[in-house]
């Protein structure tokens, strides 16, 4: 059946014609923008993902920035402990050639002195955009973010690199006691030496055993308490004359055992006689017991011990690096105590710059991760919203010839009313 009223063909045509021009549009918007998702109405679920991430991409972005300027910060601190290291090198050189009694000590000080000065120029000076990790001002550690972390329920947390703050200053003090010997001594209760097959020690404040008739001293630690101050005397001035007259000294704290006593006589004795290259006579720790031990019969030490429970004078010693002010090598006691010092000052610096390197590199590797981790955000949103090009391409032809045939359609659809009137010819 005709009609004139009703033209089912074009309405037919016409709708077909109106959903390629719609198809032709959206195609047209995608080659414009280069995403096949550029607003929600195009696909609300997938363009909510890809707003998110890229606010993700945004927040890497900064995290990146951050962690450059925190990874420089860091490489500072790192080359200020490295160089105040090597300039600690450098003053233990100075204290080695000054266990020498023939030298001009004095000269020796005052090179020591110039070093101190010049590591603190250079922890003074080891900052970035105002932040000195060094200088000892703060005890603050400084976190550095380094993540945002997204969970499933999409709540964000923030993650941090934690960077300790070392003291490397060389001002500043902490009082300590050091040992004078005008305390109370309670000899035996206190310390004790023992000559190789000596049936009873001799006691603190008694006559001092010497290696004359025996290879080896035995000094035992034998009491300890807080304050408590332990003096060894050693003189071979009587036998190879190799080693002089040297003094040690330790005084306690309320933390020490007697083993710690012991240990840093050890450690002051062992650190003189490496020094110096002594080889008549060694030192060996047991416990909480010294012995000193000679090369031969021909090398006699006197050892002398003194103890005292109380009596110490005040004096200055460590916090960061302030141990330094104390360093004196003009005289045999101060040259002695500087070895068993600077040691100590060194592992300060060498912990410090270690410390530094090893988040240095917890931070240069965080900064990959990122870099990385954003490059895949960026693909992942690409794959999400951006257009095929080659596809798009392929429909556009395909969507104009078709236009062209609706419109050929539409045409041919709109003469059928004219057919009609041949009928009323």
């Amino acid at each position: 059946m005709s009609s004139i009223l009703t033209n089912n063909s074009a309405m037919v045509a016409l709708q077909t014609l109106k959903g390629i021009n719609k198809n032709l549009a959206m195609t047209q918007n995608e080659i414009s923008t280069g995403k096949s998702v550029s607003s929600a109405k195009d696909n609300s679920a997938v363009w909510a993902i890809s707003k998110v991430m890229e606010s993700d991409v945004k927040g890497f972005k900064a995290i990146s920035e951050g962690l450059s300027l925190g990874e420089s910060t860091v490489a500072v601190g790192r080359n200020a402990a490295e160089t105040v290291t090597d300039l600690l090198v450098d003053i233990k050189g100075k204290i080695t050639a000054a266990q020498e009694s023939n030298v001009d000590r004095d000269k020796i000080q005052t090179d020591i002195n110039a070093l101190r000065e010049q590591i603190e120029g250079v922890v003074g000076a080891a900052q970035f955009n105002g932040l000195n990790l060094v200088d000892g001002t703060s005890t603050d550690d400084v976190n550095i973010l380094s993540s945002l972390d997204r969970n499933s329920s999409g709540n964000v947390s923030a993650s941090d690199i934690t960077v300790e703050r070392q003291n490397l200053s060389v001002s500043g003090s902490v009082t300590t006691q050091v040992y004078d010997g005008t305390g109370a001594d309670t000899g035996a209760t206190i310390v004790n030496a023992t000559p190789e097959g000596a049936g009873t020690p001799v006691n603190s404040g008694t006559a001092a055993p010497t290696t004359a008739a025996a290879s080896f001293v035995d000094v035992a630690i034998a009491s300890v308490g807080d304050g408590f101050g332990y003096q060894l005397q050693l003189d071979d001035t009587a036998g190879a004359n190799s080693l002089g007259a040297r003094t040690f000294e330790y005084v306690a704290d309320s933390d020490d055992s007697t083993q710690d006593v012991a240990t840093n006589l050890y450690n002051q004795v062992s650190a003189f006689l490496s020094a110096t290259n002594e080889t008549n006579y060694t030192v060996a720790l047991d416990g909480d017991t010294v012995r000193l031990t000679r090369a031969n019969a021909g090398n006699e030490l006197s050892v002398t011990i003194e103890a005292d429970t109380a009596g110490n004078t005040a004096g200055t010693s460590s916090g960061g690096l302030a141990a330094l002010q104390a360093v004196d090598v003009t005289t045999d006691a101060g040259a002695t105590a500087a070895l068993t010092s600077i040691e100590t000052l060194i592992n300060t610096a060498i912990d410090a710059a270690a410390a530094f390197g090893s988040v240095e590199g917890r931070i240069e590797t965080q900064s990959e991760f990122v870099s990385k981790l954003t490059d895949s955000l960026k693909s992942g949103i690409g794959s999400l919203v951006d257009a095929d090009m080659e596809a798009v391409s392929a429909r556009l032809q395909a969507l104009q010839t078709q236009q062209q045939l609706g419109v050929q359609s539409l045409s041919i659809a709109n003469q059928a009313p004219q057919t009609i009137l041949s009928l009323f010819r």
